[in-house]
């Protein structure tokens, strides 16, 4: 991904528990502060959702957007893109797993937003990692908690 912000993340969990978190979308508005409601579209296959749709309200931003999500086989890692939005032209992120010990995980996530209005470069970098930030620590908190 190029002009992306990505962040990193130790969690104190196995990669199969970190990932059962994230691939849980309709428990994320229990733990996610911006989701309001997310409804899985699109099932999939093994428990993995092929689209789920998002109403985010996160202060300033609220939009209504759906995602299309591809699952490593391997289980280590989950890549999506936007499909549809009211407020995004684009959108494509990654979360990435990366084992350390039996009991520790390193969560790697990039994200890359594309708004309809204009955005300086600067802010929009700056709100991509304010997101990826608040979402790892709300991940490590859900997944160690």
């Amino acid at each position: 991904m190029s002009d992306h912000t990505e962040q990193s993340i130790v969690v104190d969990a196995d990669p199969d528990a970190v990932m059962a978190v994230i691939a849980d979308f309709e428990h994320y508005p229990d733990w996610v502060s911006a989701a309001r409601s997310v409804q899985v579209t699109d099932p999939g296959t093994a428990g993995r959702a092929k689209q789920v749709k998002f109403e985010l309200d996160a202060g300033v931003l609220r939009d209504t957007y759906v995602l299309d999500y591809t699952w490593a086989s391997d289980g280590r890692s989950v890549q999506w893109d936007l499909s549809e939005s009211e407020l995004q032209r684009a959108q494509h992120g990654r979360y990435s797993l990366t084992p350390l010990t039996d009991s520790t995980t390193k969560v790697t996530y990039e994200l890359m937003v594309d708004l309809k209005i204009p955005v300086i470069g600067q802010l929009k970098r700056r709100a991509e990692k304010a997101i990826t930030d608040t979402a790892l620590n709300e991940l490590k908190k859900k997944v160690e908690g």
